[in-house]
């Protein structure tokens, strides 16, 4: 009984350690940019989620945005906060370990659009991932 206690701990733990606050927020950049980044954040050591989270990112920038990323319109990036080079990016993001955004860049303004949480809860599911970042892609597109 004492061992499962143990692991259902260990595993709460786990599974609420990788997930991140609401961190949406805007600021300005070059108004000649308007374009979408999908940015990836993580850490060296990622769990299973983690790992998924990235993958299914990235199948759903590649398949339903191969015209966009060709043009610049949709760019995919993957950062690892962990790395020195890196720290500038994930501190304008306060992103400290895995995290999922959106940043809409259009008339000089940056729009953070923080889908941490979503991609936590569905990260593992590629099906319905994909679906639901597809949505929220393209309803960002829809503002460019």
């Amino acid at each position: 009984m004492k061992y499962l206690n143990f692991l259902s701990l260990v595993l709460m733990l786990t599974l609420t350690a990788c997930q991140g606050q609401d961190k949406s927020k805007t600021i300005s950049t070059d108004q000649s940019i308007s374009k979408i980044e999908v940015i990836d954040f993580y850490g060296t050591h990622r769990c299973v989620t983690c790992e998924a989270i990235e993958v299914n990112t990235k199948f759903t920038v590649d398949n339903y945005y191969p015209a966009e990323q060709e043009k610049g319109t949709i760019v995919f990036k993957t950062v690892n906060v962990d790395k020195d080079e890196n720290y500038d990016i994930a501190e304008r993001f306060e992103a400290s370990g895995t995290a999922l955004f959106i940043n809409v860049i259009k008339d000089g303004t940056e729009t953070h659009i923080d889908l941490t949480n979503f991609a936590f809860s569905k990260g593992k599911d590629k099906e319905v991932f994909s679906k639901e970042l597809k949505v929220k892609i393209d309803n960002e597109l829809k503002k460019l």
